[in-house]
Order: structure tokens, then sequence, then C-alpha cells
């Protein structure tokens, strides 16, 4: 069976690499093709420990001493060598950066043995990584490198911290499906679909415009929004967060919080303080939550995500 998980890790990352190769050879037209490779090698980097933890991968290191699973988060920087070094963009200090954070902070959960419910060390890991992602601290990338690149850096960072490094138990970080976790992950966008519609045209947050779309802009949109956007947040907000929450809180204090922090985590999309979306997104966060709690599986709340993202997004947007 390990034969078979790995075989069908390693097809579809290289399909799906195959895939991001193509829209990105189609869409990057500011690149020379020099940077379009280092770009896509640096891209291949950054969603390859999103992928193949999602089928096992961190089970050795997490099984390592805590000296080694601690140095072992210093590959995470690889991306930005493969991007930037031996360029004139290339700066000492982004590198020492881009090292020392995911080693810092997979040692702060590391080191000492924590329990499963959520601690001061936790919190304070969940907050850098949030202060880093807002405050841009980690945009060391030079231009014109895509913007989703800090995303999933920091989204590799979090993965492998509380996976590895602090080796929290529940999170559900596979993304090898099964029918009953489809099954859950639609069932909770039809829950959530009638509630977006009623909320969405009462608060003027959706605009229904009716057009057929060519497959080719559905497939390509489901993946976009499943891997690049669904998938980090949801490791973080459902996985990670929800996670150590329910352990304080209970089951609905954990999905209730999650979903309100996550709703906040949409404030700056289009003004200030965008409160409609601010408002959905929260309501939203609760079917995500509810979708990975009913098998704690990651890929249930990536589905229900997906599904709510992709409809507003070529339908009602």
């Amino acid at each position: 069976m390990k034969n078979v998980r790995w075989i069908t890790a390693l097809g579809g990352y290289a399909l799906l690499m195959v895939a991001a190769r193509f829209f990105a050879r189609h869409a990057a037209t500011s690149f020379s093709d020099v940077m379009f490779t280092r770009a896509f090698a640096a891209f291949a980097l950054l969603f390859a420990p999103l992928w193949f933890c999602g089928f096992g991968a961190a089970e050795p290191l997490a099984r390592a001493s805590k000296v080694a699973r601690i140095a072992a988060a210093a590959p995470l920087a690889l991306p930005y060598f493969a991007f930037s070094f031996g360029t004139p963009d290339f700066y000492w200090r982004a590198a020492v950066i881009s090292i020392a954070l995911p080693v810092l902070l997979a040692a702060f959960v590391a080191l000492t043995d924590l329990p499963p419910r959520m601690t001061w060390r936790d919190a304070a890991v969940l907050a850098i990584i949030v202060a880093a992602h807002f405050m841009k601290w980690v945009n060391f990338w030079p231009a014109p490198a895509p913007a989703v690149f800090p995303k999933l850096f920091l989204a590799d960072i979090a993965l492998y911290s509380f996976l590895v490094g602090r080796r929290l138990g529940g999170m559900g970080y596979s993304l090898i499906p099964s029918a009953k976790t489809l099954q859950i992950g639609f069932r909770e966008w039809l829950f959530y679909f009638p509630i977006a519609l009623v909320l969405g045209e009462a608060t003027g947050f959706i605009h229904f415009h009716a057009s057929v779309l060519r497959l080719s802009s559905v497939v390509a949109a489901i993946l976009i929004t499943s891997l690049l956007i669904a998938l980090p947040e949801e490791l973080f907000f459902r996985a990670i967060m929800q996670n150590l929450l329910e352990r304080r809180l209970g089951r609905y204090g954990g999905l209730i919080s999650a979903a309100i922090l996550f709703g906040l985590s949409h404030f700056n999309h289009g003004s200030p303080f965008n409160w409609r979306y601010v408002l959905l997104a929260s309501v939203a966060g609760i079917f995500y939550g509810r979708a990975w709690r009913a098998e704690r599986q990651v890929l249930a709340a990536v589905v229900t995500h997906t599904a709510v993202d992709v409809v507003w997004s070529l339908w009602f947007r």
C-alpha cells in the first residue's frame, strides 16, 4: 500500500507541475526564460511540502529526535535560493530570514513537550505567522515573483512547525481522497450555499452574472483555488487553529472562534475594513470547520472551501 501511495503522490505531483507550467507559461508574459525557470523551480519547491506531507512524507521526520526535527526545517528556505541566488536581487539578509524563521518557530514548539491543547507557545507561533503575512515580513522574493510565494512559504512553515516540530495530533492532514471525504465536503457546501445567497444579496456582497465558461477555465479555477488558496488556509485555520482551540474551548467554542478569526483575516479585501467579506467568510468558516471536524480531515474542508470560492468567483463576484 505504501508503494501505491507514493506512486500516486509522485504521479499527481508531476501532473500538477505540468499543468502549472502550462498555465504559467501562457500567463507569465513579463518573465524571461531564465527567470521563468527560476520561478517555476521555486514554486515546485514551495508546493512540495504541502503536497507530499499529505501523503505521509512527514511521518519519518516526526519520529526523529528534537534536534533533527528542528534542523530539517532549514531546507524550507530552498525556494528563495532557487529563485534569487546568483542574481542581483539576492540578499543575504533575506536568505538568513528564510532559514531562521522556519528553524526558530519549529524549535519553539519542538523543544518542550507541549500538551494537546492550545498553549502560549502555539499562540505565539500562530501570531508570528499571521504578522509575517499581514506585515509582509517574508515578501523578499524580488519582482516579478508571483504574489502567492510568501503565502506558500508561510504555509510550509506552519505545516512543518505543527506536524513535524510539535507533532500535533488530530490534524487530519491527508490529501488522499475518499468517497466519504468528498461527500462531507460537498454536503457542507450545499448547507452553506442558500445562507450565502441570502446574506450576500442582503448585504450587496454578491452579484450574479450568468455566463457559460470553457471547461479549461473551470478546471483552472478549481486547481488554483484548491491548491493555492483553500489548502493553505484550511491547514492554518482548521487543522491547526481549530484543532488546538477545540481542546481549550470545546467543540463549538473552537469551531466558532476559528471561524471568526478566519473571517477577520479577510478584513482588508477591497477596502480598509470590508465588513461584508468578514461576515460572509466567518459564516463560511463555520461550514469549513464542520467539514474538517466531521472526520478530522483537512481535505473535506478544502472541498467545501473550493466549491464556495469557485462558484462565487465565476458566477457571483
